[in-house]
């Protein structure tokens, strides 16, 4: 024990005195950098106390794992409660250290409150609503600064109204209701203060926090998330690319997937009243995508929502390359279709209106390709093709299943079985249990995994988690329809990929016949879906009438 002790402590003071430096490196830079000096000098005197935070809350937390769980052997039961007990402490004093530090700290608890297949479950519970939902605000003095410095006036004379009080609030931004002098409701983006300035000493603090944990507890290896906030922030601090990046979404609905298209929309921009710190957009009113009691009271069909969700993530990872990797729930809401007067059984066609367009991925053709096929692999059950496709975006022969596991969110015995239902969540409580399993048995592979495959994919892990959660709100039963969805638009993809590269008639007679074999397989699964979704309703129907009849005996 006092050796341990000794190697923390001399590690730990190397570690502390290097953070520091790089700290002050970057915030020296960002000093010299910045076009107000004396407040960047007045912000960067509260660096000290933020990396204080940091670094004792790393500490800590490290410690509590090392100390809590020594001796108690590896499957007992004692150790597991322990563990339990650990692992929401240690989530509680994350959660607390994102708040207070803000920023970049509160955009880190979004990712890992997201990462089910690697993070205990105490820190989805802890972090993933918290980090959406309880975001500080800032002040409206502060929000007029902002926007004084970036549009030359005050919120009151660039707006005909204008709302002191947040509608949203974010990690980066919040938005605020206001309207124009031509009378039009618009949605008013407006950035922390002072967020590009300690971005860089922030990052600079975390980022040699994570490596020394690294060093000293080998085992605990995130630094590809730090490298996927570094590579991702600056450009969603930037909100002009924000609004490039719906622009282009949209052209991309329309021009590759016009059958769609109507179905998904994105705010208008107003270009003369947005800079990289305010972006001012068509406001659009909808319900929330997981607000289930606003999305009925529209007339709206949860079920089709959840297919709409599916069929236009799917349509940009495998169609267009070009990805929305921030699908959580707030970002997505829903309206009844504008030009939609009439009622089908009751029900209105939805509109799915995405938000918060700074995060976005693009995928090359080959690894748009080989996603595709992996993904269709998977759906139709195909072992060889998953292992083929898998290795080809990188995860090694001894980590294929693994990968499989991690995008389906199923064992591999039920990943490669051949039933309609294969991929199906049976059930909530023990698929969560099973899910906390497989994610701690397994956590050296998985690191080991997501240091190996390309960074891009990692975002397209996240995106899914953040679609699967949205899809189980939705849909509160067991259901293959998203994947049957996903299987049928990836397909598509590979198909018309084929199509560009034939150069004979019988290579496109081939490319037809296997289409249309495609077709009918997708089409075959979705009956069968249907009969196995009339059976259970069927069930339970007889199920509870039998016991009505038994309570008249």
């Amino acid at each position: 024990m006092a050796v341990a002790r000794s190697i923390w402590g001399s590690k730990s003071k190397f570690a502390f005195t290097a953070t520091s430096l790089a700290a002050a490196g970057a915030g020296a830079v960002a000093i010299a950098k910045s076009d107000d000096p004396a407040t960047s000098v007045k912000i960067y005197t509260t660096l000290p106390l933020r990396l204080f935070r940091l670094s004792l809350t790393a500490a800590t937390i490290a410690f509590d794992y090392e100390y809590s769980l020594l001796g108690l052997p590896e499957d007992s039961i004692e150790r597991t409660r322990i563990k339990h007990q650990v692992h929401t402490r240690s989530a509680h004093r994350l959660e607390q250290l994102c708040f207070k530090n803000g920023g970049i700290y509160i955009k880190l608890g979004q990712y890992i409150g997201q990462l089910e297949y690697l993070v205990p479950q105490e820190y989805i519970n802890t972090l993933r609503e918290s980090m959406l939902n309880r975001c500080p605000t800032s002040s409206y003095d502060q929000v007029c600064q902002v926007v004084m410095k970036e549009l030359g006036g005050t919120p009151e004379e660039i707006f005909d109204e204008f709302d002191p009080v947040p509608i949203a609030s974010a990690s980066l931004a919040q938005v605020h209701v206001a309207r124009t002098h031509q009378g039009e409701k618009v949605a008013v983006k407006v950035q922390h203060m002072h967020m590009t300035d300690t971005a860089a000493a922030d990052y600079a603090t975390v980022e040699l926090i994570v490596n020394t944990l690294h060093w000293l507890f080998p085992s605990f290896d995130y630094r590809w998330l730090v490298d996927e906030v570094r590579n991702s922030l600056p450009k969603e601090l930037d909100f002009l690319i924000e609004a490039k990046n719906s622009i282009r979404c949209m052209d991309n609905f329309r021009r590759l997937s016009p059958h769609i298209a109507d179905y998904v929309y994105a705010p208008t921009v107003y270009w003369n009243l947005s800079t990289t710190k305010v972006l001012t957009m068509e406001f659009v009113d909808g319900a929330q995508v997981n607000d289930l009691k606003s999305i009925q009271n529209l007339g709206i069909a949860p079920h089709d929502i959840a297919r709409l969700v599916s069929h236009t993530f799917a349509e940009m990872m495998f169609k267009h390359g070009f990805v929305h990797c921030d699908a959580h729930a707030a970002n997505l809401l829903v309206r009844a279709m504008p030009s939609d007067k009439r009622r089908i059984f009751g029900r209105r066609k939805p509109q799915l209106v995405l938000l918060d367009h700074g995060l976005y991925k693009e995928l090359d053709i080959s690894t748009r390709t080989n996603y595709a096929a992996l993904w269709k692999a998977l759906v139709l059950a195909d072992a060889n093709a998953i292992k083929e496709n898998c290795l080809k975006l990188g995860s090694g022969e001894d980590l294929y299943a693994l990968f499989a596991g991690i995008l389906t969110m199923r064992p591999w015995d039920r990943v490669i079985d051949p039933a309609v239902d294969h991929l199906a969540m049976q059930g909530s409580t023990s698929d969560q249990l099973e899910l906390q399993m497989y994610a701690s048995l397994y956590f050296p592979q998985i690191t080991e995994l997501l240091n190996k495959l390309p960074r891009v994919i990692l975002l397209m892990l996240k995106t899914n988690d953040c679609l699967r959660a949205v899809n189980n709100t939705l849909v509160q039963r067991p259901s293959v329809e998203s994947f049957i969805i996903i299987g049928r638009v990836s397909s598509e993809a590979l198909i018309d990929e084929k199509l560009l590269h034939a150069k004979s008639l019988f290579s496109l007679l081939r490319i037809w016949l296997e289409e249309v074999s495609l077709e009918a397989r997708f089409g075959i699964m979705q009956v069968a879906l249907w009969m196995l979704q009339f059976r259970r309703v069927f069930t339970l129907w007889t199920g509870k009438h039998y016991t009505k009849s038994l309570a008249y005996i």
